[in-house]
C-alpha cells in the first residue's frame, strides 16, 4: 500500500471557513476555549474541546465529552456547514506567520508504514493522551486533528505542490491570532498519481508534532482491523518539505538553586562553560549556546567543545545543557515529572523569562538555540527519542479545514 493517499475530505463550505477553523485542541484550555468559541456555535472547538458545552469542571476525560464531540459534529454537518468531498483529493495547505510561510501536502497517512517506523518517530507518547485520542477518534468515526509531518526536501514534490498554488486557493483566511491558513484542493487524477508516486519513493517521513495522534490511529486501526485498503488504516496528515518548517527555542525556568548560592552556582558553570556577562536578553545565536537570566542579570553560556558528543541526542542543546547543568547543579533529575522546572514555548519571548525570575516564582531561566528539522531527523533516523521539550513549531495547524472519516 502506498505512503499517503488521498481521501474524501469532511471540510466546511468555504464561505463558512472562517466561522469554523480553530487553534488545535491541544493548544487552549477548557476556559480558554470556551471564550474563543463565545458566538461561535460552528467553531470546531465545539468539536474538538466539547468539554466547553458542558457543565464548568467537567473532566476532559468524561465519556459525556466524546459523546458531546459527535453530537456536535452531526449539527455541523446536518447545517450544511461542514460537506464531505465526493471523491478522493489530495489537499495543499499554507501557514503564514509574519514574513513566515510553509506551504504542505493534506493528506492520508500509511499506518502501516509508521507501524514497521517508515513514519519516523522522535518521542514517547502517555498513555492518558493516547487514550484520549483514540476515544476521540472512535465517538466520531473521524479524525480532525491532523499529524505534522515532514518530508526531506525534493524539487519533484515541491515543484508539484508549487504548481498547485498557482491559482487562488478555495479558502483563505486570517485568524484571530494573526495566523493566515490557505487551501487548496487538488482533484485532477493526474496530478494525484504523481503526488503518491513521488512521496512512495521516499524512504521516509517525519513526525514533527503529533506522535499522540498518530499512535491513536494506529491502535485504531488494529482495533477495526478493516485490512490495509480501508481508510481506517490511514491518519490525518499534513507534510511539510522540512527547509520550510519552522522551529522555535524551547525555553526553561527553574523554581530554586538547589541550595547554591548565585555565586556558588556561577563558579560551578564555569567549570563546563563560558560565561559573559549581558547588557539585554540573550537569544543565542548558534548552538552550544545558552542565554541564563540569574538576579536579574543576563548571562551568555557557551559549552565547552570537549563537552558536546557525536551522538545525535547527547549534542542537542536541550541535552547539553541538562546533562552539564541541569541535572548536575540544580538536582533535575527527571524534566518530565520534576516540579522545580517548567518550559516556555518562544513564541512568548525573553520577557516571559524575566517576568517568571522578577516575580520569584522562579529563581533561574535559560534560553535556548532552537532545535533543527536535520537534529530531528537524524534522532529519527537512529530510532532514538528526543528529550521532552526539545521542539516548539509555530505556525501552528488549524483544527477544522479538513477532517479524515474512516470508512
Amino acid at each position: 500500500m502506498p505512503l499517503i493517499r488521498p481521501f474524501a475530505g469532511l471540510r466546511p463550505v468555504p464561505e463558512r471557513a472562517a466561522d469554523v477553523v480553530a487553534p488545535p485542541y491541544d493548544v487552549l484550555n477548557a476556559d480558554e476555549a470556551r471564550q474563543r468559541a463565545a458566538g461561535r456555535p460552528f467553531s470546531f472547538l465545539h468539536i474538538s474541546k466539547a468539554e466547553i458545552d458542558l457543565p464548568e469542571g467537567t473532566d476532559p476525560y468524561d465519556p459525556a465529552v466524546y459523546a458531546k464531540a459527535a453530537e456536535n459534529l452531526k449539527k455541523m454537518c446536518d447545517a450544511g456547514v461542514l460537506q464531505r468531498d465526493p471523491a478522493p483529493c489530495y489537499y495543499v495547505y499554507r501557514l503564514t506567520m509574519g514574513e513566515h510561510a510553509q506551504t504542505g501536502l493534506v493528506a492520508a497517512a500509511s499506518v502501516a508504514d509508521y507501524d514497521t517506523n517508515r513514519i519516523r518517530k522522535h518521542e514517547f507518547t502517555r498513555p492518558a493522551k493516547e487514550d484520549d485520542r483514540v476515544r476521540q477518534i472512535e465517538a466520531l468515526n473521524t479524525e480532525t486533528g491532523p499529524v505534522l509531518l515532514a518530508y526531506k526536501s525534493q524539487d519533484e514534490v515541491d515543484d508539484l505542490i508549487a504548481a498547485v498554488t498557482a491559482v487562488p486557493p478555495e479558502v483563505d483566511l486570517t485568524a484571530d491570532d494573526g495566523i493566515g491558513h490557505a487551501f487548496w484542493v487538488v482533484n485532477d487524477p493526474a496530478v494525484i498519481d504523481k503526488l503518491t508516486q513521488a512521496f512512495d519513493r521516499m524512504e521516509a517521513i517525519y513526525i514533527a508534532d503529533g506522535h499522540h495522534r498518530s499512535a491513536a490511529g494506529s491502535r485504531v486501526a488494529a482495533a477495526l482491523n478493516r485490512g490495509p485498503d480501508a481508510m481506517s488504516s490511514y491518519f490525518l496528515s499534513v507534510i511539510f518539505p522540512h527547509k520550510q518548517m519552522k522551529i522555535l527555542d524551547y525555553n526553561r525556568v527553574v523554581k530554586d538553586l538547589n541550595g547554591l548560592s548565585k555565586q556558588e552556582l556561577l563558579d560551578k558553570i564555569a567549570l563546563d562553560f563560558d560565561v559573559a556577562l549581558e547588557e539585554r536578553a540573550v537569544s543565542p545565536a548558534r548552538s552550544g549556546e545558552f542565554g541564563m537570566y540569574l538576579g536579574g542579570q543576563w548571562y551568555r553560556l557557551t559549552i565547552h567543545a570537549d563537552h558536546v558528543p557525536a551522538d545525535p541526542v547527547g549534542r542537542l542543546d536541550v541535552s547539553l545543557l541538562a546533562n552539564n547543568l541541569l541535572e548536575p547543579l540544580l538536582g533535575i533529575r527527571d524534566p518530565r515529572t520534576d516540579p522545580r522546572i517548567d518550559f516556555i514555548g518562544g513564541i512568548r519571548g525573553l520577557a516571559e523569562l524575566e517576568k517568571r525570575v522578577n516575580s520569584g516564582e522562579m529563581a533561574v531561566a535559560f534560553s535556548m538555540f532552537p532545535t533543527s528539522m536535520e537534529d530531528l531527523m537524524a534522532v529519527a533516523d537512529a530510532n532514538e527519542v528526543m528529550p521532552p521539550k526539545s521542539t516548539w513549531f509555530e505556525p501552528k495547524l488549524a483544527d477544522g479545514l479538513v477532517s479524515h472519516v474512516l470508512d
